[in-house]
């Protein structure tokens, strides 16, 4: 088959374009293949996506689409960018921010294309297209490092932990793809950490795709026409410098690639273009290497390295510990999170230490012969190296023109004292990974636009002046959306807090009275979360309603199994059931807004941009809080109906949305223009409360 790029002066690569996409709108149309072979219902928005996809691909151009919920946007990139694949011979990756949208893709979109092209004589090349999963290196077990630490686990761990690696071992000889994921209980973290394929040892002379699950798995890359992966695995490679040099294409030679979800898109790119060290990441490094607290000290050096190196880890440790220990007395004792502002702002006590740790890897990585041993120490000499420099660069604020600095306090004790930095506007390097790198980058997602204008998020992306399109959801709103908005809501105001509360519970306990069916009630603050579920656990209990609430154990997996098998809970959720929480039927018919998300200004992060586009002339609040907050607004207000024949009912009890000049633009990004007021005195006669 002929490659459209290697062969752009051949005749025959216009025709295979034009055939393509003559193929992709023949699919879609409404006597189309989909609709005649699949029986499937014909949607106009859908086949308008496609249409735009598919000539995007062949024409290696950008695009950014918003489609609607129930547009089937899978479908609608999944079929071109799949035929496309097969026919040009190029990689097809698709990128996605949850798992949830991952676990769609793979079980249901996918082989559902694939029942289309076996159903369709005409679409008969495509039937035996490869897809696969990839996931981040070190969630994959390596048959070698098991094998060497096997051979060398009275040096590297303690009796617990040997016992683990046993059990490691006798799944190794079960499991199809090796992926940590799989094994129950997970594992212990520092066990994983030496039998996992992130190594230099994990390499093409000591592993093989029968003897190495990662190798396995990047064979079936190699031979898949798609790819589906994850965001933040896509720029971990990105930021790697895994993009193909001069060749055209993001991660491979000639890929092309789908974003979806992809509203989360700058946010983790923020992430992953930034700094991140800890407390527990260098006293885990460091431990890895000789464990002094654990008997006759254990670790890669335990046996390989000298007395001298054993001593040059445990000051380290020790130098660690005062360290972050002095970040969190002095500087995080009042506050969580602390902004950076001048430079020397700690004495650089670990950097002495922590250098001669990496002198002596250097000195042992020289002078041992095993190849093995090479690697690790090398890996381990890296990874501390890199953690020397970020720190180095931390401490003068380097880059501070472009970038913030801050001090966190993280994890559920807020025991790990974290030193973070974010570029203050990611769009040069979005511009530069994505949109410059000469092929097709769809991004896509149910709320790209504010008010139907995508030059905020474009702004943001870095796709200013790409090609962009709109489609609305094809759901009934008008029928099968009622919204109710609590005109009488107490605003938000400091020194208001227990009147907030009270008045969220009071409604939130009134709408689970008012119907059958899941509630679903969205946050903005974890702490507003705890206190309305405490005061909203009795009231829940006398009409035995189940209430469930992030935060108290379970994850939000095991959440919203629990939610869906019992059809009549009250869920209690912050950010990240904004998006991507999935509950189609009567198993959610409410949705309730408790206020509109704009995000806290004071993060360092979200201040330093504020100032930054101060500085060049610009609005804060109309450039970056207000799109964003409208944004999330319409994430949640998504959660509700999730398939065309789902009823259900929005309340939002923040009256900021009727009495607030922004407020407007709230009530232009609902999906219907018609909605009730009501006050405390009405709102049980409109919610229907006998």
């Amino acid at each position: 088959m002929i490659s459209f790029r290697e062969n752009a002066e051949a005749p025959d690569a216009a025709q295979y374009a034009k055939a393509l996409v003559a193929a992709s709108d023949n699919v879609f149309a409404e006597t189309g293949w989909l609709a005649d072979n699949l029986g499937l219902e014909h949607r106009p928005q859908q086949e308008a996506m496609a249409q735009a996809v598919i000539r995007n691909f062949v024409s290696d151009r950008p695009l950014l689409f918003e489609a609607g919920t129930g547009v089937g946007k899978s479908m609608a990139y999944l079929v071109p960018g799949i035929m496309r694949a097969v026919i040009a011979r190029r990689p097809f990756l698709v990128s996605t921010h949850t798992i949830a949208l991952q676990q769609q893709l793979l079980n249901s979109d996918i082989p559902l294309v694939r029942m289309l092209f076996q159903k369709t004589p005409e679409l008969a090349d495509y039937r035996n297209f490869k897809a696969t999963l990839l996931v981040g290196r070190g969630n994959y077990l390596c048959g070698y490092r098991l094998s060497r630490a096997i051979a060398t686990k009275s040096d590297l761990f303690g009796g617990p932990q040997v016992e683990d690696l046993q059990r490691i071992a006798e799944w190794s000889t079960l499991t199809k793809e090796g992926l940590r994921d799989e094994l129950s209980p997970a594992p212990d973290s520092e066990v994983w950490e030496w039998v996992n394929a992130d190594s230099s040892s994990c390499n093409k002379k000591n592993c093989t795709p029968e003897t190495c699950f990662y190798r396995r798995a990047l064979k079936a890359r190699q031979e898949s026409h798609l790819v589906v992966m994850n965001h933040s695995l896509l720029f971990s490679l990105i930021a790697a410098g895994l993009a193909p040099g001069n060749s055209a294409g993001v991660l491979y030679p000639e890929d092309y690639l789908v974003l979806d979800e992809a509203h989360t898109v700058p946010g983790i790119a923020t992430d992953h273009y930034g700094l991140g060290i800890s407390s527990y990441g260098v006293d885990r490094a460091l431990k890895l290497l000789y464990n002094p607290s654990r008997k006759k000290g254990k670790g890669l050096l335990a046996k390989v390295g000298s007395t001298q190196d054993h001593r040059a880890v445990t000051e380290a440790l020790a130098a660690s510990e005062g360290f972050f220990n002095d970040l969190r007395s002095r500087l995080l004792r009042r506050q969580d999170i602390v902004r950076l502002h001048e430079e020397d702002w700690a004495v650089p006590v670990l950097h002495r230490p922590l250098g001669r740790v990496v002198d002596r890897l250097g000195i042992l990585r020289t002078n041992v012969k095993d190849d093995h041993l090479k690697d690790e120490l090398g890996d381990h000499r890296r990874r501390l190296h890199e953690m020397l420099t970020g720190l180095q660069h931390a401490l003068e604020l380097k880059h501070r023109e472009h970038h913030v600095y801050w001090l966190e306090l993280a994890g559920r004790k807020k025991s790990i004292v974290q030193i973070r930095s974010a570029p203050l506007d990611v769009a040069e390097a979005l511009r530069k990974t994505l949109f410059d790198r000469g092929t097709s980058v769809l991004m896509t997602s149910a709320t790209l636009a504010s008010g139907g204008d995508m030059s905020p998020f474009a702004r943001r992306a870095g796709a200013e002046g790409e090609d962009f399109a709109v489609e609305s959801s094809p759901f009934d709103f008008e029928n099968n959306l009622d919204i109710f908005i609590a005109e009488d809501a107490p605003q938000p105001t400091r020194g208001q807090g227990q009147l907030d509360r009270k008045f969220m519970t009071e409604n939130i306990a009134a709408c689970a009275h008012s119907m059958a069916g899941g509630v679903l009630a969205l946050f903005t603050s974890y702490a507003d979360l705890k206190a309305v579920g405490d005061q909203l656990a009795p009231l829940l209990h006398r009409s035995d309603r189940q209430l469930l609430m992030q935060g108290q154990g379970m994850s939000r997996a095991e959440l919203k199994e629990r939610f869906m098998e019992d059809g009549n809970a009250v869920l209690l959720g912050t950010e990240s059931f904004w998006t991507g929480f999935d509950a189609p039927g009567p198993a959610l018919t409410q949705v309730i807004i408790t206020r509109l998300p704009f995000d806290v200004p004071t993060h360092p992060v979200l201040e330093a941009r504020s100032e930054w586009i101060q500085q060049r002339g610009g609005n804060p609040f109309a450039e970056m809080t207000l799109p964003d907050a409208i944004m999330r607004f319409r994430q949640g207000v998504g959660r509700l109906l999730r398939k065309k024949t789902d009823h259900g009912r929005l309340v939002i009890l923040d009256s900021r949305i009727l009495h607030k000049e922004y407020g407007r633009y709230f009530l232009g990004a609902l999906p219907k223009r018609d909605y009730k007021r009501y006050t405390r005195q009405t709102r049980d006669q409109l919610l229907g409360i006998a």
